[in-house]
């Protein structure tokens, strides 16, 4: 019987909680990462349907897309549903965890399940990231050099798109003098020494600075370890929000809509005037994305798949794309389906079960 701790550390190595957004509340929201868990229940959102669904299944743990707790509570009392949902979770001991941004953020993830679903091709990320990978540069010695940077590798450094192990390697001398009392590697106390070395550097994410750091201590042969840690502007183009690819073959905006409402299973979309071009670039992102049509523009889609725009911004489109606004639970409904194919990867015996509840809140007459 494996933890909660383990299911979620599995969980946290594909969607960090370091990229999700600073007003996003992703994480363990209630329960005890100790405790042991037989069942879990996959879901959208967590109400209080989903909850009793999960006691029905002897689930212990719901990880949801959406939060439960955006912001802080002065009281828990049952006075409306989301304190509801957390007496009824803590009184049956049921964990709540969510994904939320930092799903949406990972190149693998929200995004790419609609790409998949509408049947994009050559996805890259529509508006990447800054701000959140790093260069490490460290002196290392001849010697050591494939043992250190091969220890870096095995942390996650060096990963650059659709690239892995990318070094940059510089060699030179290092010259330094031991003083009375240090327990030098090489040379000895009270002598200049020159030695050559490599400077090595490698890209790091945010998220794995820490594990990159310890093996390369750990691998490293100097008692001191000369290095430096730069924080980059550069973007990364495997993580941020929304989505860009392009159809096999370009469509009529009638069967785009008509393959978007059928596929997307939704009630009816909301879109700008027809521009009677055909639709091959199409840019997309789950639930509220109107705050992208601009790099949708910038990057000439002929389409905008999204969720919750407000009646003036779809005069924003300037009659350049074709907005179309397929719902905010149509838009994310197939998330679930991404915990299961990360969880079941590393866990194939464990139940998993997709909630069967429909927790869309808008409906249609």
């Amino acid at each position: 019987m494996t933890t909660i701790h383990h299911i979620l550390q599995t969980l946290e190595q594909v969607a960090p909680l370091i990229y999700q957004e600073n007003y996003d509340n992703s994480g363990l929201i209630v329960g005890d990462r100790t405790k042991k868990v037989k069942n879990t229940l996959l879901t959208l959102d967590c109400t209080e349907e989903v909850v009793d669904e999960a006691i029905a299944k002897n689930c212990q743990l719901i990880i949801a897309h959406h939060p439960i707790l955006f912001s802080g509570l002065k009281s828990i009392t049952g006075k409306n549903y989301i304190e509801r949902v957390l007496l009824k979770a803590i009184k049956k001991d049921i964990a709540i965890y969510a994904a939320h941004t930092n799903l949406d953020n990972i190149e693998t993830g929200v995004n790419k399940k609609i790409a998949e679903k509408i049947g994009l091709q050559h996805c890259k990320v529509l508006a990447p990231t800054s701000n959140i990978i790093n260069l490490l540069y460290v002196y290392v010695p001849i010697e050591f050099l494939e043992k250190v940077r091969n220890s870096l590798f095995a942390a996650g450094a060096g990963h650059i798109g659709e690239y892995e192990h990318c070094s940059f390697n510089i060699q030179g001398e290092g010259t330094f003098k031991a003083l009375e009392k240090a327990n030098p590697f090489v040379g000895e106390v009270g002598k200049a020494h020159i030695e050559n070395e490599v400077k090595l550097e490698v890209i790091v994410p945010n998220n794995l600075l820490f594990s990159v750091l310890g093996n390369m201590r750990e691998s490293h042969p100097y008692e001191e370890i000369a290095y430096g840690v730069i924080e980059l502007k550069n973007e990364n183009q495997t993580i941020g929000a929304g989505m860009i690819g392009k159809l096999k073959k370009p469509m009529s905006e009638i069967a785009f809509l008509k393959r978007l409402k059928t596929t997307m299973k939704a009630t009816c979309i909301r879109h700008t005037r027809m521009l009677n071009k055909p639709i091959e670039k199409v840019a997309l992102c789950g639930g509220a994305g109107s705050f992208l049509l601009k790099n949708a523009l910038a990057q000439g889609a002929d389409a905008f798949i999204t969720a919750d725009f407000k009646y003036h911004q779809f005069f924003d489109a300037e009659n350049k794309l074709l907005i179309t606004d397929i719902g905010h639970f149509e838009s994310e409904q197939f998330t679930p389906e991404i915990f299961y194919e990360i969880l079941s990867k590393k866990f194939p015996n464990f139940a998993f079960h997709l909630s069967s509840v429909n927790t869309n809140p808008v409906h249609y007459y």
